[in-house]
């Protein structure tokens, strides 16, 4: 009996994805459950599971290609075995090898898809000396394509690179491409404006320096400045409706909850897990919950529900060195906070000069629904917060 093996149902927001790993091919074994393919989005990836064991009997999409929900991929037959190898058993059935099997090359420990390995021996390409852009590391025929003359080998001679002014041409992912839409779109549509403060660290330094241990010993999780953050943002959210609305049409939507994005890199791109109902979230949860989408961005397993929906977005580019930035909205969201990084710097302070730990903060929002009294207040809230973080965390 044979299975149909179908593109997981895509919410009504993805159109399509892109089929980027076969991890089985025609005539493999497979369990229930088990990991076939993956397919990429302009969101996540998603997971191609086999609905039942058996031995994968067709594969009909290539990797790269353009796949729809619901669409059938492949086939597996519940009945069939794997073949026997030759001294088991003479009659054992010939597997097909399909067209997107990943090979390892004859010459050495190189996995390279057939097209790539066919594209290779025609232009003359060692395929020892290119970086595959696939799934662990495998070679695919875009990487060829991109293989400059200097990587050819006709002769055993070493290959001379200097002078050489080489490049590669990569398509972007489906992420990055969808990235750059919505970034573009934001600069064509809102009208950002972007207010900077400042704020000592100090005191949120010395909590933080003070009971770090206890608090990852208790919480299992440790104490960094984000959940400091995302407490003093909702609590200034709630004084300044209109930076946690978004527009609709010619409609101002109030969200009366605070759902706050925070984003976070990962390899195919930056993505901006939410933290839903984020001011009834405790410091713990705060930091728990970062951590738990941080594993998840970087092995690309966010759910759709997991980085859509955010009422308000915050941007750490301190953790990269960054000392000031202007961020760029996320629509449809009326504001983004930017974060940076700690640095000493004299201050004054009752008439004395001191050292502080500073951090700058910008406040990028859409002038069109937030005026700059509001911006600007909004931030003197998050600085007031932080600078005094016990009246916060004592709700004073």
């Amino acid at each position: 009996m044979t299975t149909d093996v179908k593109v997981p149902g895509f919410p009504e927001s993805v159109a399509d994805g892109v089929i980027v790993a076969w991890h089985k091919k025609v005539g493999d074994a497979v369990e229930m459950e088990e990991v076939i393919a993956d397919i990429e989005t302009d969101k996540v990836v998603f997971e191609v599971p086999a609905p039942v064991s058996g031995v994968v009997t067709e594969i009909l999409e290539v990797e790269g290609a353009v796949v729809l929900s619901q669409q059938l991929i492949a086939k597996i037959d519940e009945t069939a075995s794997v073949a026997a190898s030759s001294n088991e058993s003479e009659a054992a059935p010939a597997i097909v090898e399909p067209k997107t099997d990943v090979i390892a090359d004859a010459n050495s420990d190189v996995k390279i898809n057939p097209a790539a390995k066919k594209m290779a021996a025609e232009k003359g390409v060692n395929v020892t000396q290119l970086s595959g852009s696939g799934k662990d590391g495998r070679i695919l025929k875009e990487d060829v394509q991109n293989a400059g003359v200097s990587i050819t080998t006709t002769t055993t001679a070493p290959v001379e690179l200097a002078g050489e002014r080489v490049e590669k041409r990569v398509p972007m992912t489906r992420l990055r491409a969808k990235i750059a839409e919505r970034l573009v779109d934001a600069q064509h549509t809102a009208a950002m404006l972007t207010t900077f403060n400042e704020i000592d660290m100090k005191p949120v330094m010395d909590i933080r320096t003070k009971h770090k241990d206890l608090f990852e010993k208790t919480h299992d999780t440790k104490l960094g400045f984000m959940s400091f953050f995302v407490k003093a943002t909702t609590e200034a959210l709630k004084k300044f409706p209109a930076i946690n609305a978004s527009i609709d049409g010619a409609d101002i939507v109030y969200h009366g909850f605070f759902d706050v994005g925070i984003a976070v890199s990962s390899p195919r791109g930056l993505v901006v897990p939410i933290l839903r109902d984020a001011e009834n979230m405790s410091l713990a949860a705060i930091e728990a919950k970062i951590r738990e989408y941080g594993g998840k961005a970087r092995d690309n397993k966010l759910a759709i529900d997991e980085i859509t929906g955010g009422t308000f977005s915050i941007t750490n580019g301190g953790v990269f060195g960054s000392m000031l930035s202007t961020p760029i909205l996320n629509p449809p969201q009326s504001a983004i906070l930017g974060m940076h990084n700690i640095v000493e710097r004299p201050v004054a302070i009752k008439g004395e000069v001191v050292i502080r730990p500073v951090m700058y903060v910008a406040l990028t929002y859409d002038h069109r629904i937030v005026d700059g009294s509001e911006a600007v207040q909004f931030l003197v809230s998050i600085k007031n917060s932080l600078e005094d973080p016990v009246r916060m965390l004592l709700d004073l």
